[in-house]
């Protein structure tokens, strides 16, 4: 193709884009514009709140539990009420759209930390001369050593933080709260009022004897105000709206703020009865919960065509509801979630991690709590917002089921078409298998979803938390050097043998194995000891309220009160070390094409130019794992096997009673863990990110869609708790409705064989490369990164490079 018409190409596909973008009213439009273009700032409001709060002495001397509740109250008195202009949801996390607060007492911020946040060329977050001067002069002395992060690491083994820095690992509780819930029915069935009168029952049912009478009563008071806290906050609400339409010249839109106000005054103090209501009191319970603490992923409103589907049909039952405005509500509610950035990191993080979604995720699909279909009228109304809106966040998750409707999978891809990346789709029929698995009853098993990227949990009655990405190409690495990391020379393994000495592909296996077990040993082993300190030290009582059993046990989220309890590490570079250990079983070991003296020179050199030839010889005469080749296949299978058998071994935490489970998933860890990681024996040059999720090698799979499909249903899924899996298509492979059907077919067939998980980058290469050169003339272009979706153009070139790299596929 010569330039010119590459160029033509580019610009036609760059176009249906932009023109498949759908109309939506002029309210929403203003809304949207608002969002989308405004910049990300930090709001140093709440850090000075809630170091003020501390600072005040008002808490001392009383329970973790209740200082915690005391501290959310005082935010909740004190922080702003934006209102956008226009919304018809109220409620914001921040001093405006856009606008991210940070907490301190979790992990605070140093000025070098604002300095890169602010001035760093991809996803800045703007910092002002005001925020500056307030960490320097009040938050950093007050926080200094103080800090949940400072207890967590002087609490933790040298070995772990050796192994922490050199990129074995990553510690999502480091810097972050728990993350990766939902709600459940309880939020749309119950009021504060509702659960304060559980929490006085009880109270009085406590009996003095039990040995933890005072830790269930004070958690029981740490509850209740923490109701208390957000029915202040809504009346506060509900004030300033009454003075806003006190003070509106605009007819309708008066009518608007007193109805707002009204909602307000109702919930979330009541169980919702209208879908209006039920939007914002979901709204105000999320907005609790992360002004509470900064959850590792946002909270998320869980199966929402399920809770608002009641809403809906008795409200357009009764004539006050049509269908364009609960579009139009939907819409609002979207554009507040898009409205509240990530919190911002710290450390290596603040330059590593590059995104501002803060993965609130919305369900549509699946089934019933009776196993019947789930699609309903919200659903497609649902899709149908995605469609129109096309923002950062929230993510979405199409929770396919057999029992499902063609018509619904297919109006799912008429939306991934335009290729903008979302929305993802999950094998629900597989969920409940997972779920089951792990003991939970058959009718939490069918309310479950998936939260994060692709973390499938009971929603509303589980803390399933996340602890850390494991790096495991780069454990092959210290297994081949014998227990040294030859990136620091030092030796943070064990000594395994030489592998120069191996005879066979099963001794290399082993020692593998055995470096795996040595890391999973001090990970899981500091995963517990996070896991106490979370809950003595930062309970989070208001979380609490809406998650099932906690009030009955009368123990917080972070100390067990959930029904389920689950502990997970998450897997990355399955597809790497798997083709690693398939280019030395093949060449090494069965063909004698290489010594493992060559190979392990060729690695040490970085496969420089005199192993070329060699090099060529693994990336062209290597079976593949994503090909459909059981020779390579077989060994992803016995990886994922191996893992899970080990990690399910270790005894249930100590304090929560989790049980151990495993992720295979990276977010954006697979391109950290290649900058740390030399070079491998698939080829991959140092530096290079790892494969990602449990997607093939980046351009490895050549022989279609289909191939990967087959390739990645081998492994046993169902064992674990979730499984990224990213494939790029033509954006021609949909478009047609016989085109549609064929990959709906297809995606099904995929979930029948045991997947988990698939989304699609919709994409052509040349566009992306033109997007590189071009980045002020394609800022809206979306793309697929891990189990989000994000803006090409303010990627990092690595990551740039990594989702150009992955194979384009052309036909199904």
């Amino acid at each position: 193709m010569s330039d010119s018409l590459g160029c033509v190409a580019v610009e036609k596909e760059m176009q249906k884009k932009r023109a498949a973008v759908r109309p939506m009213n002029e309210r929403i439009a203003k809304l949207r514009e608002e969002s989308v273009r405004a910049e990300v700032r930090i709001s140093d409001e709440r850090a000075r709140i809630i170091t003020e709060f501390y600072r005040s002495g008002i808490a001392a001397g009383k329970s973790f539990p209740v200082q915690r509740a005391m501290a959310f109250k005082y935010l909740m008195e004190h922080v702003s009420l934006p209102v956008e202009d226009g919304q018809l949801i109220v409620g914001l996390r921040g001093t405006g759209p856009q606008e991210v607060p940070t907490y301190p007492e979790m992990c605070t911020h140093s000025m070098k930390d604002l300095e890169i946040l602010n001035s760093r060329e991809n996803m800045p977050y703007r910092v002002d001369d005001k925020t500056r001067e307030l960490y320097e002069k009040e938050v950093i002395p007050a926080w200094k050593g103080n800090t949940l992060r400072d207890i967590i690491f002087d609490n933790l083994s040298t070995e772990w933080l050796e192994a922490y820095k050199a990129g074995i690992w990553t510690e999502f509780m480091e810097q972050r709260a728990p993350g990766h819930t939902a709600g459940g029915e309880r939020i749309f069935k119950n009021g504060l009022l509702d659960i304060k009168e559980e929490i006085k029952k009880k109270m009085q049912e406590l009996k003095p004897s039990d040995p933890e009478y005072y830790d269930k009563m004070e958690e029981l008071k740490a509850m209740d105000i923490a109701a208390d806290a957000m029915l202040i906050y809504a009346e506060r609400y509900a004030e300033k709206l009454e003075k806003m339409a006190e003070e509106e010249e605009d007819f309708e839109r008066r009518k608007e703020l007193n109805e707002m106000a009204k909602i307000c005054r109702r919930v979330p103090a009541h169980a919702p009865k209208t879908f209006w209501e039920a939007l914002q009191h979901y709204w105000f319970v999320h907005v609790g919960v992360v002004y509470e603490t900064n959850p590792w992923d946002s909270y998320n409103p869980g199966r929402l065509d399920q809770h608002l589907y009641p809403f809906y049909e008795k409200d357009v039952a009764e004539g006050k509801l049509t269908r364009e405005k609960a579009k139009e509500l939907l819409e609002a509610f979207w554009i507040k979630i898009n409205n509240q950035p990530a919190v911002p990191k710290v450390g290596v993080t603040a330059e590593e991690s590059f995104t501002y979604n803060d993965f609130t995720k919305i369900n549509i699909g699946g089934l019933k709590e009776d196993g019947s279909d789930g699609v309903n009228e919200v659903s497609y109304l649902l899709l149908e917002v995605l469609d129109e809106i096309r923002t950062l966040q929230p993510n979405t998750a199409v929770l396919v089921s057999d029992k499902n409707p063609e018509r619904f999978l297919v109006k799912a891809l008429k939306v991934v078409g335009p290729g903008f990346g979302e929305p993802p789709f999950f094998n629900f029929d597989g969920a409940i298998v997972k779920m089951l698995r792990q003991g939970k009853k058959l009718e939490d098993a069918r309310t479950a979803g998936v939260s994060g990227c692709v973390e499938t949990g009971a929603f509303g009655k589980e803390a399933y938390i996340l602890t850390g990405y494991f790096n495991l190409p780069k454990i092959l690495e210290i297994t081949l050097n014998n227990g040294i990391d030859p990136q620091s020379g030092k030796k943070l393994g064990i000594e395994t043998g030489d592998p120069k000495g191996f005879k066979t592909f099963d001794e290399l296996w082993d020692a593998f194995i055995k470096q795996v077990k040595h890391f999973l040993d001090i990970k899981m082993k500091g995963n517990d000891i996070i896991e106490a300190l979370f809950a003595k030290y930062m309970p989070v009582p208001f979380l609490s309220l809406w998650t099932d059993d906690c009030v009955e046990k009368a123990k917080d989220y972070n100390a067990g009160g959930t029904r389920y309890n689950t502990q997970y590490i998450q897997m990355v570079g399955l597809g790497t070390v798997t083709y690693s250990l398939t280019t030395i079983k093949c060449h090494v070991f069965d063909k004698k094409t290489v010594s493992m003296d060559e190979l392990l020179e060729a690695l040490k050199q970085n496969f420089e130019e005199k192993y070329e030839m060699m090099r060529q010889i693994i990336l062209n005469k290597t079976p593949r794992y994503g090909e459909d080749d059981d020779y390579t296949d077989e060994i992803a299978k016995k990886i994922v096997d191996k893992l899970v058998e080990i990690i399910e071994k270790y005894p249930p935490s100590p304090v929560r009673k989790a049980s151990k489970r495993v992720y295979f998933l990276p977010t954006t860890a697979h391109v950290y863990f290649g900058k740390v990681t030399g070079a491998t024996p698939d080829g991959r040059k140092a530096g290079f990110p790892v494969s990602e999720g449990v997607s093939p090698v980046q351009g490895s799979d050549k022989k279609g869609i289909a191939a990967v499909f087959r390739s990645v249903s081998k492994c046993d899924w169902d064992k674990t708790g979730g499984a990224l899996l990213n494939q790029k298509l033509t954006p021609d492979l949909l478009e047609g409705e016989e085109n549609l059907r064929k990959l709906a077919r297809l995606i099904k067939t995929f979930f029948n064989m045991g997947g988990h998980h698939v989304q699609f980058n919709v994409v052509s290469v040349e566009l992306l490369r033109e997007a590189q050169k071009r980045p002020k003339d394609f800022q809206d272009l979306m793309v697929r990164v891990a189990g989000y979706s994000d803006y090409f153009v303010n990627l990092p070139k690595g990551l740039q490079d990594e989702i150009i790299a992955r194979t384009e596929h052309k036909e199904v």
